[in-house]
């Protein structure tokens, strides 16, 4: 073999050995490097997928305490509606028992102003028919001029104001 040739020819040791030798290093290669990358990756995909899972259940837990949420606040407003409710009814009923209250009192003040008018009216009535007794038997006295005997004359007067009283 000649210079040029040796460098452009194939030599079938050389293509054995680097043949050999391409061997040996796949399978080095294959040993220590491509089974940890695989490894690394089915570690990153395993934690991705995981990952994903995960956030996948976070989402179906959102949902479900969303969808609890909900139904505690709409068992809330009708909680809600439900005091409305009673406040409502109670404060009708404690009106009603003011106003029974205020009609009672009133109609007490006012039986009770009746009693003072009618206890007023014989009050004055009296009077009245003591100074209309007293007058008129100072005024028989004078026509007389005597004296009348005072009991007989006020029987005859009250007798006289009863009498114009049933007539009016």
């Amino acid at each position: 073999m000649t210079g040029f040739e040796s460098i452009v020819g194939i030599d079938p040791w050389t293509a054995l050995f680097t043949f050999l030798n391409m061997l040996i290093t796949f399978a080095i290669l294959a040993k220590f490097l491509f089974k940890p990358i695989k490894k690394m990756i089915d570690d990153r995909q395993k934690e991705i997928d995981d990952k994903f899972e995960a956030a996948e259940k976070a989402k179906s837990d959102a949902e479900a305490l969303k969808g609890e949420y909900e139904a505690k606040l709409e068992g809330a407003k009708d909680e809600r509606d439900r005091i409305v409710r009673d406040a409502v009814v109670r404060a009708t009923k404690r009106e009603e028992e003011i106003l029974a209250e205020a009609r009672e009192g009133a109609n007490a003040i006012r039986e009770k102003a009746h009693a003072d008018i009618e206890q007023e009216k014989k009050k004055a009535l009296n009077e009245v028919k003591n100074e209309i007794s007293s007058i008129s038997i100072g005024i028989a006295e004078k026509v007389c001029e005597k004296e009348i005997d005072e009991k007989k004359h006020r029987e005859l007067v009250l007798d006289f104001i009863n009498k114009m009283g049933e007539a009016s």
